[in-house]
C-alpha cells in the first residue's frame, strides 16, 4: 500500500477537509506517474514528441507521422511502411543536409529536378510529387544524394562516375556524421550510425541508382561463384 503521508485526525477536523486533502494529493501521485510514462519513451536527448533530433534539429512524432502516411499510401499494399525505416530515412536525410552545410557544398534547384527522378522508382514519382509530405521527403532525398557525389568530388547525377562516387562520398558523410548528436525514442529503435536499428520493417523506396553500392572491407575479396557439383556416378 502507497501512503500519502496524510495523517490528520479527519474525525475531528471533518470528512470534507479529509476528502479535499486526499483528493489533492491523488492528484499529485497522479501527476507523477503521468510524467513517468511520458518520459519514459524519450530518450536522454530527445524530448516529449519528438521522434529523434540530430545536432539541434528534432523531428516530431507528428512529422513521422505525416510522412509514414503520405509514404504508405503512395507505395499502397506493395509493402507495409515501419515507421522506423521511414524515420532512417529521415534522420540519414537531416544528417546530410547538415554535413554539407558544415562542408559548404549547395545543391541548386536546377540540380534537385533532374535528380528528384532517380530517387524513388518511377512508378512511384508521381505519387511522390503529388502529395507535400513525399515531396518533401524526395527534395530532401534529392538533395542528399547530390551532396554524396559532391562529397566524393563529382559534379552531380550527370558525372559519369556518379554511382561510384555516391559510394564513396556516403562513407565520407557517415564518418563526418559521427561528430553529429543523433538520439532516437527509443519506441522506434536505436540509432546505429547509418540506421534506426532494433525494430522490424524496411522500406525500399528509393531507386537502385540512388543506393550507394556496397563495397567488400579493404583487403578482403567478394566471394566468387562456386560451380554446381558434379553428380555422383
Amino acid at each position: 500500500m502507497v501512503k500519502l503521508g496524510l495523517t490528520t485526525n479527519w474525525k475531528m477536523r471533518g470528512d470534507s477537509v479529509s476528502t479535499s486533502r486526499r483528493l489533492r494529493a491523488a492528484q499529485v501521485v497522479g501527476a507523477a506517474l503521468a510524467s513517468v510514462l511520458l518520459l519514459g519513451g524519450c530518450a536522454a536527448g530527445t524530448h516529449p514528441g519528438a521522434a529523434a533530433t540530430i545536432g539541434g534539429k528534432e523531428i516530431s512524432v507528428s512529422d513521422l507521422d505525416k510522412s509514414t502516411s503520405a509514404i504508405q499510401s503512395a507505395v499502397g499494399d506493395q509493402q507495409q511502411v515501419a515507421p522506423s525505416a521511414v524515420l532512417s530515412l529521415l534522420v540519414s536525410n537531416e544528417l546530410a543536409a547538415q554535413v554539407l552545410n558544415q562542408r559548404s557544398i549547395s545543391v541548386s534547384d536546377a540540380e534537385l529536378g533532374p535528380a528528384t527522378k532517380v530517387v524513388v522508382d518511377e512508378a512511384l514519382y508521381q505519387k511522390f510529387t503529388g502529395n507535400p509530405s513525399t515531396n518533401d521527403f524526395l527534395i530532401a532525398s534529392a538533395r542528399a544524394l547530390v551532396g554524396r557525389i559532391k562529397l566524393a568530388g563529382g559534379t552531380g547525377i550527370t558525372d559519369p562516375n556518379a554511382q561510384q562516387l555516391n559510394s564513396e562520398g556516403a562513407q565520407l558523410l557517415d564518418d563526418a556524421a559521427k561528430k553529429i548528436d543523433v538520439d532516437v525514442s527509443p519506441r522506434y529503435g536505436k540509432w546505429d550510425g547509418s540506421k534506426v536499428d532494433g525494430t522490424s520493417g524496411s522500406l525500399s523506396v528509393l531507386s537502385d541508382q540512388s543506393k550507394p553500392t556496397p563495397t567488400a572491407p579493404q583487403g578482403e575479396q567478394p566471394p566468387a561463384e562456386q560451380p554446381p557439383a558434379e553428380p555422383q556416378g
